[in-house]
């Protein structure tokens, strides 16, 4: 649709240059942010996945030796014996104005003696082997909360910048062009009026 030169769509087009261009700043000190804040919590990922992954070859080494010292049937008699759930709400929080989980637990790693199975008949390597595999699960709990606070911040990076490229490379140059193109037309239509009078002038003053 043709843009209608007039002096009232240049002072809109302005403003609009103006609101976008102050939105554009806006999105970008947000992007900023968030990448500021996408590191930070990468960080946080690498260190949670160490730990789980050292837990868990702790657990692997404890669970072993527990086969081997109380047999396997042993070993999985007393993992069924403890029937206490773990205690995990998801909640959510606002990171730079996204939402992210919140994942609170009340689990922790439980004394050996409230584990369910008799201490009677098991060695501590059974006892190391229970509180190896619940450290495993703390972590598995701490690194999901972390994992997909990541990757909620990495989509929210992505959509901002595609945003600022969009205000920064196609809406702000388009709106000033459409400006520009009224500004000189306006400019052409003023000298043409400034012609126009000097001629009806000349006439009047030609015919007295």
């Amino acid at each position: 649709m043709p843009i209608t030169p007039t002096r009232s769509t240049l002072l809109k087009l302005n403003r609009t240059i103006k609101l976008a261009v102050s939105g554009h700043s806006l999105l970008k000190r947000k992007r900023d942010g968030l990448i500021q804040e996408f590191f930070k919590v990468f960080n946080q990922a690498k260190d949670a996945k160490s730990q789980l992954q050292e837990n868990y070859m702790g657990a692997r080494t404890a669970i072993a030796l527990a086969r081997a010292v109380d047999g396997s049937s042993t070993v999985r008699s007393a993992a069924f014996a403890h029937k206490e759930p773990a205690d995990i709400q998801f909640e959510t929080k606002n990171v730079m104005g996204v939402t992210v989980p919140k994942i609170q637990s009340q689990f922790e790693v439980s004394a050996f003696n409230t584990r369910g199975y008799g201490v009677i008949g098991t060695s501590g390597y059974i006892d190391d082997a229970a509180e190896s595999y619940e450290k495993v699960l703390k972590s598995i709990i701490v690194a999901a909360e972390i994992e997909t606070t990541l990757r909620k911040l990495l989509m929210e990076i992505d959509k901002t910048k595609r945003r600022v490229n969009a205000l920064e490379f196609r809406t702000i140059p388009s709106m000033k062009k459409d400006a520009k193109y009224v500004k000189q037309r306006l400019e052409e239509m003023e000298r043409e009026d400034v012609f126009r009078l000097k001629r009806i002038k000349g006439k009047k003053g030609k015919a007295k």
